[in-house]
């Protein structure tokens, strides 16, 4: 049976705590170096590999790593979950976001429903209607062909999909799979809804409302945005919305959609990019079948976060050596290096899945734990970060973990020899060298030029952006995010965190405020 206990509790953490400390200095320079970073790597799905040579990591400190996921039930948990037991203990709900892509182990069912079957069933009814979209069986009031797609949702309904497109828009220009661009919108700020707007063709624009609850007040604002929009340049609204929703939302057999696609409450928002809530926009810009290569990419990762060894377990591994940092070595931050400008919004989605999953303080029954729970996650993509926050990272008092991802090719094979390299060696050039000098710093008499180094990292190296490559590493993070939770004793599928701040703006705009509230609504001229 699954215990559910605090890490502090578990005796095997306090063996990992007592471990000897690596030098990574020593360990990473020479030969030394050399042979670690052959040792210390692990594969994992669609050709990826992940290199955890320059972490502060040794066989001792594995052996008391695996010793922990054992007696924390890593992997029986994470059984637990795929299987269908209730691991959302705030909402009191299952967590299904493996079974839009593939089932790794029972058949689930919830309110009578087949969940894997019924997740089937609206990837099935998506790419049927995409289909019809480009194929000119569906289009606007003049009979003519929709040429742009915009996603009109928040927090998950945004950043994840938008990642997703933007890693994939020009693979799918260069690959021929390239159906309708995909536009944003997210901001209740208005400049937002309005600057997409003046960017495209109405008429020619088909819109997808994504809210679970039909209630979202940023996204429910912004869809009055666009019909607005739409009346004004006298079209029926109606005839270019869609919805993404539940099946008892308001939104789920109202006339005002073309048609609506269901999502259920198993699956959160950061987790939704596999579900309807990515499958619609990203079939739409790229064809249903492009959405099938990232979900197959996605289910391949799942199943190596399934094993039960460690050391061939790359999520468990990861959120491990995380923990470690986290609660032994004390670093509070990690940063998300992508050497890659397609994966440009792929930190910014990771911020929200990690933090929005991991910022509790509390356990899975309420109580207050006692130590450092999710970091704070940033990033950028390389090599912009170099000529920006690195010299933090290099050189600041706080060490921040880094996490590299880099890929041996670009995406469209379009380059140039300069001065005896490509553009893309000297990407990898950049990603290589900055691994080592994190690591190994460099001695200096002058102490401004002086790199203490021991700054940790990893690396997991891919060979190129593809639907299937991002499918694993976004299954990857989702992955290690959970472990990590599930080290830590506390719910990564709830956000609870989220709803104040929703409640008291309400307050606001219906002036039903006091104190500091009314004074700050008064200053900003609500």
């Amino acid at each position: 049976m699954v215990a559910w206990k605090n890490l502090d509790t578990l005796t095997s953490f306090e063996d990992l705590a007592k471990t000897e400390r690596v030098n990574l200095i020593e360990a990473m320079t020479g030969e030394n170096g050399a042979e670690r970073v052959k040792k210390y790597s692990v594969p994992m799905a669609e050709g990826f590999v992940y290199n955890y040579a320059a972490k502060q990591v040794d066989d001792e400190v594995l052996t008391a790593m695996e010793k922990l996921a054992e007696e924390a039930q890593l992997a029986e948990k994470f059984e637990a979950l795929y299987n269908g037991e209730v691991v959302n203990t705030g909402e009191k709900r299952l967590v299904l976001h493996q079974l839009t892509r593939g089932q790794l182990g029972n058949p689930v069912v919830a309110d009578g429903v087949d969940k894997r079957k019924f997740y089937v069933e609206q990837q099935n009814r998506i790419a049927e209607f995409a289909n019809k979209v480009h194929a000119g069986e569906i289009v606007n009031a003049d009979g003519e062909k929709f040429t742009t797609v915009v996603q009109i949702g928040i927090g998950g309904s945004d950043l994840g999909p938008r990642a997703i497109y933007l890693a994939l828009e020009n693979w799918a220009k260069k690959n021929g799979t390239f159906k309708m661009e995909a536009k944003f919108i997210s901001n209740v700020d208005p400049d937002d809804a309005s600057v997409v707007l003046n960017s495209i063709d109405v008429a020619h624009s088909l819109f997808v409302l994504v809210s679970k609850s039909g209630t979202t007040l940023e996204t429910l604002t912004n869809e009055s945005f666009v019909k607005d929009a739409l009346k004004n340049a006298g079209l029926d609204a109606s005839k270019h919305m869609i919805a993404v929703t539940s099946e008892t939302s308001p939104l789920a057999k109202s006339d005002d959609y073309l048609a609506a696609f269901f999502m259920d409450d198993y699956i959160g928002g950061r987790y939704s990019s596999s579900s309807a809530v990515g499958g619609a926009v990203l079939s739409l810009a790229f064809g249903p079948e492009v959405f099938a290569q990232f979900l197959e990419g996605a289910a391949e990762e799942d199943k190596l976060s399934a094993k039960k060894n460690l050391r061939e377990n790359p999520e468990m591994l990861d959120a491990m050596i995380g923990v470690y940092e986290r609660n032994v070595l004390g670093y509070p931050c990690t940063a998300v290096l992508p050497y890659s400008q397609a994966l440009s919004r792929f930190p910014a989605h990771l911020q929200q899945l990690d933090m929005e999953s991991n910022g509790k303080c509390v356990n899975r029954f309420g109580e207050r734990v006692s130590y450092p729970t999710g970091p704070i996650i940033f990033g950028e993509p390389g090599t912009n970060g170099q000529h920006s926050f690195y010299q933090l990272l290099h050189q600041g008092t706080d060490i921040v973990p880094l996490q590299f991802v880099g890929f041996k090719n670009s995406q469209l094979k379009n380059d140039v020899v300069i001065q005896g390299s490509t553009s893309q060696q000297k990407l990898c050039a950049n990603v290589a060298a900055q691994i080592v000098a994190f690591a190994c710093g460099k001695s200096d008499e002058n102490r401004n030029k002086n790199f203490e180094g021991a700054r940790p990292s990893s690396i997991i190296i891919g060979d190129e952006v593809t639907p299937r490559t991002i499918g694993a590493l976004l299954a990857h993070f989702e992955n290690k995010i959970m472990f990590q939770g599930f080290l830590w004793n506390i719910n990564s599928f709830d956000q609870e965190g989220v709803q104040l701040g929703k409640v008291l703006a309400k307050r606001v705009l219906a002036h039903e405020t006091d104190g500091a509230l009314k004074e700050f609504s008064d200053l900003l001229n609500i």
